[in-house]
């Protein structure tokens, strides 16, 4: 069992036991029909811990089933579900993932919302990645943005990515003091590749 999906149990089982719904998911935690897991997510009234808890089972077995839930996921509010459905779409191996992620990266009505999509993009290192990151750089370098740690997550994508296109954006980026570090790295990056 890797980290991130002890981490999902732990925090889906502290959920369940809140809404009294403890004996649900120890069904679904042991269930191993892939069949049943899909039912989930298309069942009405079903909890969001137990749409989580298929999606991100099934995402990690590459059932493509999974994935709108998983995107939806991805643009939580709650941090946590994000970081989940973000392991999980890069284990699913969903064409449509890149270009979603990219979707929600580029929001700016949901920028607050973007570190993981940004993120993902970059260990996705897909077509869209390079391009998706500059577009949400460059918005984030206006004056006063206080999206600074989406920003910090462009850079240091653009560095790991390694894409000369990037190099004007993170010279822009060297006089925001957050930002100026992780700029200096992904412009020495770029030189060394």
């Amino acid at each position: 069992m890797d980290e991130e999906y002890r981490s999902l149990t732990d925090r889906l089982a502290d959920e369940a036991r809140a809404a009294g719904e403890t004996p649900a998911f120890q069904h679904l935690l042991a269930a191993e029909d892939e069949g049943e897991l899909a039912r989930v997510l298309v069942q009405r009234e079903r909890p969001l811990w137990a749409r989580e808890m298929a999606a991100f089972r099934l995402g990690c077995a590459g059932d493509r089933r999974a994935f709108e839930t998983l995107v939806l996921l991805l643009n939580h509010r709650d941090p946590e579900r994000c970081v989940c459905a973000a392991h999980a779409l890069a284990r699913l191996g969903d064409p449509r993932t890149p270009r979603a992620a990219a979707a929600l990266a580029t929001n700016a009505l949901r920028t607050a919302y973007a570190l993981h999509p940004v993120r993902l993009l970059t260990a996705l290192r897909a077509p869209e990645s390079v391009p998706a990151l500059m577009a949400t750089l460059e918005r984030l370098l206006a004056p006063g943005d206080p999206h600074w740690r989406v920003a910090l997550a462009c850079v240091e994508g653009l560095g790991r990515l390694g894409d000369e296109r990037a190099r004007p954006l993170l010279e822009a980026a060297l006089p925001h003091p957050r930002l100026a570090g992780a700029a200096r790295e992904a412009l020495g990056r770029l030189r060394a590749d």
